[in-house]
């Protein structure tokens, strides 16, 4: 073989290499995109099944129920349209409470409800995540005193 085939080899094996490595890392980041919905759009079937994903909108006023003796909790997500339940096993954020913006991280039930993993609440009075916010205006919801995803100085 010549230098130049062997370069040419080399140059070539390099080239598969890293086409291997993208198309890897390309797949697995795809698998671990956790998409965001609204109550709406879940009970519309939008979100893959079987799949991890994001569920945000307001906690409904008054419905936060805990279980006697146990860290589970249901509570229901509304986005002015409809509501889903969601479960949730663990200690809730301490700024989670009725009628603030919140995200959960899971996956839907065969029953319908949604089975929380980890549950986020907004971090201070004026701020909510900018998902949340974006869909519940596209739903006709008055917004928070603050722009969507900004912090108030």
């Amino acid at each position: 073989m010549t230098p130049r085939r062997q370069r040419m080899l080399v140059v070539g094996l390099g080239l598969a290499g890293v086409a291997v490595a993208v198309a890897l890392s390309l797949r697995a980041f795809q698998e671990n995109l956790l998409y965001f919905y609204t109550p709406t759009q879940v009970l519309a079937g939008e979100p893959p099944e079987g799949k991890k994903f994001r569920l945000g909108g307001l906690v409904e006023e008054g419905s936060v129920r805990r279980e006697p003796g146990a860290l589970e909790v249901h509570f229901d997500v509304v986005d002015n349209h409809d509501r889903l339940t969601v479960t949730y096993a663990g200690v809730l954020p301490d700024l989670f409470r009725d009628g603030q913006g919140v995200i959960a991280m899971g996956f839907l039930e065969p029953d319908g409800t949604f089975r929380a993993d980890e549950v986020l609440a907004k971090h201070d009075e004026n701020y909510m995540p900018p998902e949340v916010a974006d869909a519940l205006a596209a739903q006709g919801h008055p917004g928070d005193a603050a722009t969507p995803g900004e912090s108030p100085n």
